[in-house]
This record gives structure tokens, C-alpha cells and sequence, in this order.
């Protein structure tokens, strides 16, 4: 039985629990998925976090899904896609600004790649208001990001605007519950 594979790709510099609940729900839908970290080697946009860092943190926001592997790539997402023998796109849709990119997105990848679909997914209600953006700017400004993100991304993100690795951050850090 062939195995029905699907590429989720993104930065996730920090992922949240946007990024998870599609993530979860993906994983549900597809025998596989593959959630693809970018590593950035002229990044566009500045990253918070290391390639190493965002793989991490999502493994272990994560924590054991059989059919989810979380992987950094380089290059062209349909190049990568081909690599993992993905067939699919996963995209996660917030607010009706976002169609727009990701109808062009997905155009540029059926031209690139014909032979890998793009689905869509709409994201919870709940999560359509967080980006990373939103999460590394609240973040830094000393602000809680406890219901956005999980536990062990919290800690990094306040360790990170505080100076101090995660494991020395000492201030309480209320769990979601």
C-alpha cells in the first residue's frame, strides 16, 4: 500500500499552537508528515531562533507522533518536497488576507511541481490572530505568550529576551492548562 505523504513547510521561528493544531490535524489526514524547518542561509526575515533551536522545540512541543517527522531543508521547498517523496503541500489558511499569498504560493509550486497538490487547511478559530510575529513581539516586551505557544517555547522565548539560556530562565512561567 503506497504511503500518502505531506510536506508542511515553514520557519516556524517560534512554532505555535497555530502551527501544532495544523500540524496534528495534517498528521490525521495523511499517513505521513513531514513538517519541514527552513534554514535560512540569506534569510528575508531575521530569525530568533537556530535551525537546531525550531527543530527542537517543535520534537518536543510535539512530543511522540508516530507519523510526524520534523526535518530542516535548504533550497526549494518543491525540490525538498520531492527528496521526502511528499505529494502534498500542507498550507494553513488564518484570515482572508492570507488567501492571497498562499493562492499565489501555490500556483508558483503547481508550475514548479505538477505532480505535488496544495491543501489548504483553516485554522481554529482560537489560533487565527497568532503568527510568529505576533508571538516574538509580545514576547519581547515582557508579555505572556503562555496560551500561544507551548510550555517548552515559552521558556525559550523568555530566556532568549532575558539573555539567559532556557534552562537558567528561573522566572515561574505559568503552564497552559
Amino acid at each position: 500500500m503506497k504511503t500518502r505523504r505531506a510536506l508542511y513547510p515553514g520557519t516556524f521561528d517560534p512554532v505555535h499552537y497555530g502551527h501544532i493544531d495544523l500540524m496534528k490535524r495534517a498528521a490525521a489526514i495523511f499517513d505521513e508528515l513531514v513538517v519541514a524547518v527552513y534554514d535560512h542561509n540569506m534569510p528575508t526575515k531575521s530569525l530568533l531562533f537556530s535551525i537546531d533551536e525550531r527543530v527542537e522545540m517543535i520534537e518536543t512541543a510535539l512530543g511522540e507522533l508516530d507519523n510526524i517527522r520534523v526535518v530542516p531543508f535548504t533550497g526549494l521547498t518543491v525540490d525538498f518536497a520531492r527528496q521526502v517523496g511528499a505529494e502534498v503541500f500542507v498550507r494553513g489558511l488564518r484570515v482572508f488576507s492570507d488567501f492571497e499569498f498562499e493562492f499565489r504560493l501555490a500556483l508558483a509550486n503547481k508550475r514548479l511541481a505538477p505532480e505535488i497538490e496544495t491543501v489548504s487547511l483553516i485554522t481554529d478559530e482560537e489560533h487565527t490572530f497568532l503568527s510568529g510575529t505576533t508571538v516574538r513581539e509580545i514576547a519581547s516586551l515582557g508579555g505572556d505568550v503562555t496560551s500561544m505557544v507551548p510550555p517548552n517555547v515559552a521558556a525559550a522565548l523568555y530566556a532568549r529576551f532575558n539573555g539567559r539560556a532556557p534552562a537558567e530562565f528561573n522566572r515561574p512561567v505559568p503552564l497552559r492548562d
